[in-house]
């Protein structure tokens, strides 16, 4: 216990660094709201076939159309706080977000959740997730 309370003394910031992070990670998994309604492809599909979940892609128009969750919406992620009224009329729908790899998505969601939309969920893994689950991509 000694050499505890030692080492502690002699390395402060390393110790308080780690127990930040520690903090922030264990926030991050356990407290996150988006975490928390992240979804897989699988449960994705069942959000979509029996709950008429509405998709919208965040990523760029250009990757839009190289391919697409079908009937998923293309808002931007940079223009989607503008664009907040087109999807008012999708309010008591669970919506699912999706980009190329999830991370992106996730900050859109934070976005529909402050603006109150109830049933958000993240595409975890986004687009990368759902071509690996060999789902259907539509491309224009």
């Amino acid at each position: 216990m000694e050499q505890l309370a030692e080492f502690i003394t002699n390395h402060l910031l390393l110790v308080i660094t780690f127990l930040a992070l520690a903090g922030a990670l264990t926030w991050n998994i356990f407290f996150d709201p988006v975490n928390k309604a992240a979804v897989d492809a699988l449960q994705s599909t069942i959000l979509m076939n029996h709950d008429d979940a509405v998709v919208v892609d965040v990523r760029s128009i250009a990757d839009f159309n190289k391919g697409h969750i079908t009937n998923a919406l293309n808002i931007p992620l940079n223009s989607l706080a503008k664009q907040l009224q087109q999807l008012e009329k999708y309010k008591d729908k669970p919506i699912i977000v999706a980009c190329r790899s999830g991370s992106r998505s996730g900050m859109a969601c934070k976005t529909l959740m402050k603006a109150d939309f109830k049933d958000v969920h993240n595409l975890r893994g986004g687009m990368m997730a759902w071509e690996s689950a060999g789902l259907p991509v539509k491309r224009k």
